[in-house]
């Protein structure tokens, strides 16, 4: 992890060419600091942070009056910081009678700053919760009885991860957990507090915006997807080709002990919905023989969607996972016990995190959670199933080879469809594939829970969400159009992304059908695309010539009247709207 005069050196470089998003940052103490090591650390992520900074301790005033600096500004992001050490000044001043209230008193003000900044922007809230304080007025009495403040402190961040679950455009920034990595020691120096009224320590500033910046990197499409293991030393103790099944180092003692709960972290990811994948040297057989045999195994082979275990080249076996997964490198996590094989993988994937494994199994886990790799900002039922998914693909890929004809192929599929409009069921998948989908997404519009609703509810909208399954099993949900009524004959194409697990079966074609369809039932005669560029989704640029749609200059046209239906082996299933 940088420190903050490394990261200060990126403000020198040039921005230019980098996606611009406005943020802005309400706080009751000094944040100057840590604004610069934002826009540093927005540039490591390709961002171009145009950050505002609020006058210190202006919170309310900026968020109450509508004509203040904020509204002017019009960020896509607000960050909120309130201190503890303000909140406990707070406490002091107020009455010992209204102690018992004091929490809640404080959710409410913060629930009113939240309802107010997005009842007048359109616009992502991070909030950063409270450290602790325990001002030892009662010692550990202050766990038993609600005067205390401690007691109060944590009723709030309990209360406040509440309001973030219920409100799906509020996000914590979770700088409790970092004081308990840090010590408050090091995440707080009261000289440096009480003659600049900063709370945050100058070596724990680049972890605060570390963590801030997960989070805005994650509402933007950019977090982790996939993590690859190596086996031998990595995923369990020993060699399993030296040592043998029965003397690899698993179980609940010794240094077993660490690669145990190492598996139970990477179990836990794949039921998040993370990929998990193998990487290893090994003859493959021998490599399985654990996940089949020993009895303190917690992994399974169920539980890997790629099994890649030959003596090539590991870098050139994470290409054949990724070609699998048709997800991008950056989405991926290598871990790896041995420095060689990092430095290769790093080499010749650039793109790629490989952490720098500690040398002793035992730091593993602490290592990577401070890491923080995995973050996201959405979970839904079909995150555990993932795994499924992938190993279904790897089957339906195996067939595909014993067709030399493409068309007999994807009728052998028996493909069927279910569209539905937005709806309370479907809106937290369409908001997660929006914020995952890379390369198959014409404009890369990102969207939270509270877009999605109200889009759903406004008139000038049609909105459609497509699932595909068929005779292998049930992709869920993979791909979602928004059209935006233009005006009586013209609709335009807002958004448009796909799941590219489903690349190749003709779903483009079948979800342009369906599209024409609803315009000809509604009376539109034209419908009109946009293709915007990024980095990551080159395929989709010749995505309307190949549909047929004609170029007009910044967008593509096509005539509603003269479309003929495109030939594909899709079907409506029978519970289609």
């Amino acid at each position: 992890m940088k420190k903050l005069l490394e990261i200060k050196k990126n403000l020198k470089k040039d921005f230019s060419n980098l996606k611009t998003i406005k943020v802005a940052l309400l706080g009751d103490t000094a944040t100057q600091f840590l604004t610069q090591a934002l826009r540093g650390l927005g540039y490591d992520s390709g961002f171009n942070l145009d950050i505002w900074e609020a006058d210190f301790d202006q919170i309310e005033r900026q968020v109450y009056d509508l004509s203040s600096e904020l509204y002017e500004f019009n960020p896509g992001i607000v960050i909120v910081f309130q201190s503890s050490h303000k909140l406990l000044s707070k406490y002091n001043k107020t009455k010992p009678d209204k102690h018992l209230l004091f929490a809640s008193n404080e959710l409410d003000k913060i629930q009113n700053i939240y309802s107010n900044l997005v009842s007048n922007l359109d616009a992502k809230i991070i909030f950063y919760n409270y450290t602790e304080i325990d001002d030892s007025v009662f010692g550990n009495y202050a766990n038993k009885t609600e005067s205390s403040f401690l007691f109060q402190l944590r009723k709030l961040n309990y209360e406040l991860m509440s309001l973030s679950s219920k409100n799906t455009n509020l996000y914590l920034s979770d700088l409790s957990s970092i004081q308990n990595q840090v010590g408050k020691l090091n995440f707080f120096q009261p000289t440096i507090y009480i003659s600049t009224e900063m709370v945050l320590s100058i070596d724990v500033i680049p972890k605060v915006a570390y963590k801030t910046i997960d989070l805005i990197n994650t509402l933007n499409g950019k977090f982790k997807k996939c993590i690859i293991l190596d086996l031998d030393n990595t995923t369990w103790g020993g060699i399993i080709g030296d040592d043998g099944i029965e003397n690899i180092q698993l179980g609940s003692l010794g240094i077993g002990k660490a690669f145990t709960e190492f598996q139970y972290w990477v179990k836990k990811l794949k039921h998040r919905g993370i990929i998990v994948a193998v990487c290893s040297k090994n003859t493959e057989s021998v490599a399985k023989e654990p996940f089949e045999k020993h009895p303190d195994m917690v992994l399974s082979l169920e539980d890997i969607s790629v099994f890649r275990a030959n003596w090539e080249n590991k870098a050139d076996n994470i290409r054949q996972i990724q070609s699998i997964l048709k997800i991008g490198f950056d989405s991926m996590v290598f871990i790896d016990d041995n420095p060689f094989e990092r430095n290769i993988v790093r080499e010749n994937i650039p793109e790629i995190c490989v952490p720098e494994l500690p040398k002793d199994p035992a730091d593993y886990l602490e290592y990577l959670y401070e890491l923080n790799l995995f973050e996201t900002v959405s979970f839904s039922n079909e995150d555990s199933e993932r795994t499924k998914l992938y190993q279904i693909e790897a089957e339906r890929a195996k067939v595909y080879q014993k067709f030399t004809n493409e068309d007999d192929f994807l009728k052998n599929l028996e493909m069927l469809s279910d569209i539905q409009v937005f709806n309370k069921f479907n809106t937290p998948r369409i908001a997660q594939l929006s914020q995952r989908s890379n390369q198959f997404n014409l404009r890369t519009v990102r969207y939270t829970e509270a877009d999605i609703e109200r889009i759903s509810s406004s008139n000038d909208y049609a909105t459609f969400a497509y699932t595909l399954e068929d005779k292998f099993g049930d992709n869920g949900l993979i791909c979602v159009i928004i059209l935006h009524k233009e005006d009586q004959k013209t609709l335009f194409i807002n958004t448009w992304f796909m799941s590219c697990r489903v690349l190749k079966r003709g779903m483009e074609k079948f979800v342009l059908n369906t599209i024409v369809e609803f315009a000809n039932e509604n009376g539109f005669t034209n419908i009109k695309g946009e293709y915007v560029f990024t980095l990551k989704n080159d395929m989709v640029k010749d995505h309307y010539a190949r549909l047929g749609f004609k170029n007009n200059m910044t967008f593509w046209d096509l005539d509603v009247e003269s479309y003929k239906p495109k030939k594909c082996y899709i079907n409506k299933s029978e519970h289609t709207r």
